[in-house]
């Protein structure tokens, strides 16, 4: 303990593990600490028993549903697409050869009170019973364009400059209606707002291409892949590749403290002592509602997949966010056989929660066990240039990892003062095929 590192790093949650994993890779010595006695933080996956000792104390699950061992129940739920950012990151620090993932079965989205799988590609579109036929036609066009956009490629580009106008005025050169363009930004884009419309469309469109480009890579129902196991194996995994470069991890230390010199930096930590006055460091900005249901069955008209995401856009249910619907399985080994485990999350904007997600619950079909949760969103408010400490963003309710990777890129950005270098074989990672 009493020697100096180049970054410590508090919390085993998914974020700092990565960065902990990146750091150690560059060459940094890295100390890495959490007041528990067990990776993931808040990030953590549960067994059976954890979850229901969290949720309902002393209670007991009943026999029906298992053993619990059988269970790994993410606290934090997000797929992975095929071609994103993180699976690039896993290849660079080759945290891969830890981990098995698999393909998800499927991509929906929500659209006047049904669901619908989400077509990418100009054939899709032709398929979807989400548009009719002049609208599928339009929509084909448009998603042609987007295919066949590279930026190195000016005759691709028909005139037209992404980096200058704006998403809307892409969309209005196709004469798009706003429920193609809702599932289209929100479920293909997965933008979390329509704040993206008037935007630069070069974002758009590459948001687009990642989401068709991922879908072809396992040639599945989704882009989406996921861990076996569950997102618990993912802060191991970093943890692992850490230790392989010479980091020093540090578990149950409940007494941790950021110690500050005179000037206000950080310079180093205690594990005993007063805790450093940092109360002014984040923010709340939102509070994340949402409900975990153990199920026996598949989610009805998704075609009996084991996993799948469903997006229900805001416009659909008038709110100011979108729901996101999250299903994964025993196929995955996240539960015992027959049992699946759904989560449907949002954005609180009220203090309802039950009702709030009712939308999203209703389209679960019936549930064997429902638990309620929310957790408050913060965000760093301090200047790390000056106290030296990196703070990461809570997790939002989306159940894709975009949001989170961003914040783990721009705090190694602001870390090591250099861009992080993702210039991969993506062919190195594969999918579990089906048994």
């Amino acid at each position: 303990m009493d020697e100096e590192y180049d970054v410590i790093v508090l919390g085993t949650g998914l974020k700092e593990c990565i960065l902990s994993g990146l750091l150690s890779v560059d060459g940094l010595k890295v100390l890495h600490m959490d007041r528990n006695d067990y990776y993931g933080g808040a990030s953590t996956s549960l067994n059976l028993n954890q979850l229901w000792k969290r949720f309902r104390g002393d209670d007991k699950p009943p026999e029906s549903l298992g053993p619990s061992k059988e269970y790994n129940v993410d606290m934090i739920p997000k797929f992975m697409m095929a071609n994103e950012v993180l699976v690039r990151i896993l290849i660079h620090t080759d945290v891969t050869k830890y981990l098995n993932f698999k393909a998800v079965d499927g991509s929906f989205v929500y659209n006047k009170g049904k669901i619908y799988k989400v077509p990418a590609t100009d054939v899709e579109a032709l398929k979807s019973p989400l548009m009719g036929l002049f609208e599928k036609r339009r929509a084909r066009k448009f998603f042609i364009y987007v295919q066949d956009y590279e930026d190195n490629d000016p005759k691709s580009h028909e005139g037209l400059d992404l980096t200058k106008i704006t998403a809307r005025d892409l969309i209005s050169k196709y004469g798009l209606e706003d429920d193609t363009i809702d599932f289209i930004g929100h479920a293909l884009a997965l933008y979390l707002d329509d704040s993206y419309l008037d935007q630069p469309a070069i974002d758009f469109v590459k948001r687009m291409k990642l989401y068709a480009e991922s879908l072809a890579r396992f040639q599945g129902g989704s882009p989406y892949i996921y861990p076996l196991y569950g997102l618990g194996e993912l802060p191991q995994g970093f943890a692992r590749l850490s230790a392989v470069y010479g980091g020093t991890y540090m578990l149950n230390k409940p007494d941790c403290s950021v110690v500050f010199d005179d000037s206000g930096k950080a310079i180093g930590v205690s594990s005993e002592g007063e805790t450093a006055k940092c109360k002014k460091v984040v923010r709340k900005v939102g509070t994340v509602t949402r409900a975990i249901c153990i199920m026996s069955h598949p989610i009805p008209e998704t075609k009996d997949s084991h996993s799948v995401q469903v997006i229900l856009p805001q416009k659909q249910l008038g709110r100011k966010s979108d729901m996101y619907v999250f299903c994964c399985s025993y196929t995955h080994n996240v539960a015992a056989n027959g049992k699946h485990i759904a989560f449907v999350t949002t954005e609180a904007e009220t203090d309802n929660p039950e009702a709030e997600l009712k939308p999203g619950i209703d389209l679960l079909g019936p549930v064997d066990e429902i638990f309620f949760d929310t957790y408050d969103r913060y965000e760093p408010t301090n200047q790390p240039e000056s106290d030296s400490c990196f703070i990461s963003t809570s997790y939002d309710a989306t159940t894709h990892f975009e949001s989170t990777v961003k914040d783990v890129i721009a705090l190694y950005s602001k870390i090591t003062g250099k861009e992080l270098d993702l210039t991969v074989d993506l062919n190195a990672a594969s999918a579990t095929p089906e048994e």
